[in-house]
């Protein structure tokens, strides 16, 4: 599941990049250790050792850092020549990698907590980058509808939610550790569902 962001979003032309790395993995370390609770500006300005103002330069809020962090940039990928089969395993293996890393698993429901106070950082975080991976995925399924590959009708975001829901409950709440045998299980339902043939 692929979406765009800048790269370079943060770094004016006098800034070290170094830094950023920095507390990105005193982010990752603290979440792993102390939870997304017990995750703060102070402590990771303290593991990184940088000053606060070098972080608030960067980042508005502590839920902006840990987003950073937990979520790599990737960019988009070319999938029209892959079967829609294929494309959904790929969703489903890469939603399961994505949510199931251990900094991750402790700061999706911190970010989506924060996420439900504050519209604004809900916007910033989740709906604008979820507007793009949904209007992707929308022309794919429309796509593979036209190809016969597909059924018509399928909603892009109940299919996004199965997707992306399944990886952070089973990860996140149940604690799921296998992620290989959650990704196929995942695929396998997607693509056969649950009744009998």
């Amino acid at each position: 599941m692929s979406r765009q962001r800048q790269a370079q979003h943060r770094l004016g032309p006098q800034r070290n990049p170094a830094i950023d790395e920095a507390v990105l993995q005193a982010t990752r370390e603290l979440l792993v250790e102390n939870g997304y609770a017990g995750t703060s500006i102070d402590k990771i300005a303290t593991r990184a050792g940088v000053g606060r103002p070098a972080i608030y330069r960067r980042w508005p809020s502590k839920a902006h850092i840990v987003h950073d962090a937990v979520y790599p940039v990737m960019e988009s990928e070319n999938v029209s020549d892959q079967e829609i089969s294929e494309e959904l395993g790929r969703l489903a293996y890469g939603a399961v990698a994505l949510f199931g890393g251990p900094a991750a698993r402790e700061a999706v429901p911190g970010l989506m907590s924060e996420g439900r106070r504050d519209p604004e950082l809900r916007k910033a975080l989740i709906t604008d980058q979820l507007e793009v991976i949904r209007e992707e995925l929308g022309n794919r399924l429309s796509r593979a509808v036209d190809a016969g590959e597909l059924r018509d009708g399928i909603d892009p975001d109940v299919l996004l939610d199965l997707i992306a829901g399944t990886a952070i409950f089973a990860q996140s709440v149940r604690d799921v550790e296998d992620q290989g045998r959650l990704a196929s299980s995942l695929v396998d339902i997607l693509l056969n569902g649950v009744l009998p043939r």
